[in-house]
């Protein structure tokens, strides 16, 4: 007897196989997944130390288990609040005076600077860039110093322009944009536009910037955080403690903390407190904040 073999059509062997794959693609996620979920916890938990913390009073704070929560975060804000006639509002708003102005402005450097070098082309373009990467790689702590003598010659020290004007150039800001710049900006529109007799400055500010609006916001908020968060600068620069960031400000009543232990508790208030503008403006700007600007890194 004669077995008759029936072989199935090619197009089902193939979503076969590609299904076989898929399969195979996925089993990874899994282990991805839990490496993301380990990476989220190591990030967020000492957050969730610093409000667990904030809730205790003084006492309870060295005599509790700290990721048990009590209820004196209130008392301990009204105390801060009340701490030299409310000067942590003032680090406060200092802070953001020069998280705010000097992320608007090195972001603006950053977007002409980045058009400029993506789009035109002049001599000593690829040394400009050459430098700006080296600039990169240079930690800002180590031009806090050079930074504080060249300030100290023009009297700026110990004054708002003295923590603000360095941080405007941002070699790293400068960086994103030109790739930005490059990926998303066509060079068909700038030329057009400039058949059309529109101005250089106008190109920049009627076409360039809008299309570079996500790569731009990235940048800001890069910049903001990293101004937030500055503590060697404005500790080199600043004498005042009324013109102090919050960095410095909560640094000072740590080490006060040693003579007087009941600080510990503000300072964990005061850290607390200093996360939440943070969050807010991740929050509102994350409606600008898209993958382009990986994916331009990735066409540049």
């Amino acid at each position: 007897m004669t077995t008759l073999r029936l072989d199935r059509p090619a197009g089902a062997r193939r979503r076969e196989r590609a299904g076989s794959t898929t399969m195979r693609s996925d089993r990874p996620s899994g282990i991805s997944t839990g490496i993301l979920i380990l990476g989220a916890i190591y990030c967020l938990f000492p957050v969730f130390w610093v409000l667990m913390a904030s809730t205790k009073s003084s006492g309870e704070l060295f005599s509790t288990f700290t990721l048990v929560p009590s209820t004196h975060l209130f008392d301990n804000i009204v105390e801060l609040t009340q701490y030299r006639d409310g000067l942590f509002w003032r680090w406060m708003v200092n802070t953001a005076l020069y998280a705010g102005i000097g992320a608007i402005a090195s972001t603006w450097v950053s977007a002409i600077s980045g058009y400029v070098l993506a789009k035109f082309d002049f001599p000593g373009k690829r040394t400009v860039f050459s430098i700006l990467l080296m600039g990169v790689l240079v930690p800002g702590v180590i031009l806090a110093i050079p930074q504080y003598f060249l300030l100290a010659n023009v009297g700026l020290t110990n004054t708002f322009w003295g923590v603000l004007l360095p941080q405007i150039i941002s070699p790293y800001g400068i960086y994103l944009a030109r790739i930005y710049a490059a990926a998303a900006v066509p060079t068909d529109v700038i030329e057009a536009a400039r058949t059309e007799g529109a101005g250089e400055f106008r190109i920049f500010g009627r076409i360039a910037m809008p299309m570079m609006l996500p790569g731009l916001v990235t940048i800001f908020l890069f910049q903001f955080v990293a101004i937030w968060n500055n503590f060697m600068l404005p500790y080199i620069m600043l004498g005042d403690d009324s013109l102090f960031p919050i960095t410095v400000g909560l640094n000072g009543l740590l080490n006060q903390g040693a003579s007087a232990p009941a600080l510990y508790t503000l300072v964990i208030t005061g850290a607390l407190l200093a996360i939440v503008p943070l969050i807010l403006i991740f929050l509102i700007l994350q409606r600008f904040w898209r993958v382009d600007l990986a994916a331009g890194a990735v066409k540049a």
